[in-house]
């Protein structure tokens, strides 16, 4: 039983990595997360009940962690070392520096959302997990899920646009995948 459990968490690895990194934006960091998800999975394994989705499990175990490295980070301040911005500097061609300086900027605007909204972002959108997915692993109603991500896309276009979040038009309208 656990040799089949490990095989599946090592197939739900690139799954669980893509979310990782769409939450801390840094590939260590994601792997670090990852590999901490992994450890506390395999240590409580006996909390998991077989029936059950192994990967909302361990969504919700990356993003427990998460939420508890990210209130710390915040009680220190933002620190960011010279080597992550090193890239941005020295690349040829205009559209890599506009598509890597929009990427920062979204980036950007979804570390200043909270973090409920974050986890949101980086499930539904970056991850392409259903909102009753969602809805089913955080333990919230689907509404919930829907008005945490319509707030998050408001503000995201508002910190893009340089407007304030409430002259922001409303989001456009979601994709059945998003649904």
């Amino acid at each position: 039983m656990v040799d089949e459990i490990q095989s599946r968490m090592i197939q739900l690895l690139p799954r669980l990595r893509r979310f990782a990194l769409a939450l801390t934006g840094d590939r260590d960091k994601a792997d670090d997360l990852v590999q901490d998800t992994c450890e506390r999975a395999l240590a409580h394994l006996d909390q998991w009940k077989p029936g059950t989705s192994l990967d909302s499990w361990m969504y919700r175990i990356a993003q427990n962690i998460w939420v508890d490295l990210h209130r710390g980070r915040r009680a220190q301040g933002d620190q960011r070392q010279l080597d992550e911005v090193e890239n941005l500097v020295g690349m040829d061609g205009r559209a890599i520096t506009e598509n890597r300086l929009t990427l920062a900027a979204v980036t950007e605007g979804i570390s200043r959302l909270p973090a409920d909204q974050q986890v949101l972002v980086a499930m539904v959108c970056v991850e392409g997990v259903s909102y009753k997915e969602a809805a089913s692993v955080l333990g919230i109603p689907i509404g919930t899920v829907m008005s945490r991500l319509s707030r998050a896309r408001q503000a995201l276009y508002a910190a893009l646009m340089d407007v304030p979040a409430a002259a922001s038009p409303s989001p456009v309208p979601l994709s059945s995948r998003e649904r």
